[in-house]
């Protein structure tokens, strides 16, 4: 049972990960296991967005033809599993405030 956010996490991470913990009790180790995910996710989101806020949303490809840029997919896949892990934590919210 631990009642710190993982070393790992981003500090914006590590503080949503202390609430959410002490807010919904989470300390059984599927919990944590699943919160952890949750906030590695939510810190990859907040990567990617970086990036693309500094590269634009879209790139060209090897033809110079305009794709969506790689992090658009990244961002994607991994607000689908944040709320995947928020969902298996049954805290009846879809999404943190971000």
């Amino acid at each position: 049972m631990t009642d710190t956010a993982p070393a790992h996490l981003s500090d914006k991470g590590q503080e949503l990960f202390t609430t959410l913990q002490r807010d919904y009790a989470i300390f059984d180790p599927d919990g944590v296991v699943l919160l952890t995910t949750a906030i590695e996710c939510y810190d990859r989101i907040d990567e990617a967005r970086e990036i693309i806020q500094r590269e634009g949303l879209t790139d060209l490809d090897r033809f110079g033809q305009s794709r969506p840029h790689p992090c658009v997919k990244i961002e994607r896949d991994a607000r689908a599993q944040m709320l995947a892990s928020l969902r298996a934590l049954n805290l009846g919210i879809e999404s943190p405030v971000m």
